[in-house]
């Protein structure tokens, strides 16, 4: 059992998803724990090393235009028989995605030099794109959550046990879905230029807790759909 879980740890960090998902948790994680540690600043060097690994994911990002694009042309309009709310998010959540990237890319090349621009303001619109992003999947994620608990109590007695099961299952990754993406939304939020809401008032730590908690749900999900692939 240990050698399995070793071994799909090790096929997880040989994919670019696998990867940036065990970059991300690290990053959030040096920061909390540099944040959190007693001391006027905490420890300079797990902050050091949180901002080093979440440059590396900056640049690393240079390369997903091409995937969103093609997962963006695969949905399209979405299913025929998926619900009309749902598809309308899910498009609108897709094109948000897709008009971050170039966006996060100017403000990185203008950061670097390589081209001319005000980095502060490209990257206050990527955050900007990827709050909206956030805010769409969280409201897809509750629309199919309030159908699935409904199907769960209409057809409580005539849907078999395995059906129930899967519903409920579905529900558990909704919900945690929705805490992935609130948590993210919170940060994003943070980052916004001071005045919108809480913008720039959360403490390293906090952005680091609730990194690390978002972090974690996606590996999770993420270790839960390898299984079930598996399976």
């Amino acid at each position: 059992m240990a050698a399995g879980a070793l071994w799909g740890l090790v096929a997880a960090l040989e994919t670019h998803r696998g990867r940036d998902r065990a970059v991300r948790a690290l990053s959030y994680g040096c920061q909390l724990a540099g944040a959190a540690l007693p001391g006027p600043g905490g420890l300079p060097g797990l902050l050091a090393a949180s901002a080093q690994l979440s440059s590396c994911r900056t640049a690393l990002r240079l390369f997903d235009d091409l995937a969103m694009l093609r997962h963006s042309c695969s949905y399209g309009l979405g299913p025929e028989g998926e619900d009309a709310l749902v598809r309308g998010l899910s498009v609108l959540s897709n094109v948000a995605n897709q008009l971050y990237y170039p966006c996060e890319h100017l403000a990185w090349a203008a950061d670097v030099g390589i081209v001319r621009a005000a980095s502060q303001r490209w990257w206050t619109r990527s955050t900007a794109l990827w709050g909206c992003a956030l805010l769409l999947g969280i409201l897809r994620s509750l629309r199919i959550l309030f159908q699935l608990r409904r199907k769960l109590s209409q057809h409580k007695c005539s849907t078999s046990p395995q059906r129930q099961q899967k519903l409920r299952a579905q529900v558990r990754a909704e919900v945690l879905s929705i805490l992935m993406d609130t948590a993210d939304l919170c940060n994003a939020i943070h980052w916004l230029p001071p005045g919108f809401l809480w913008a720039g008032r959360f403490p390293p730590w906090l952005v680091g807790l609730l990194g690390t908690i978002s972090s974690l749900i996606g590996i999770y999900q993420a270790s839960r759909g390898a299984n079930s692939e598996a399976a």
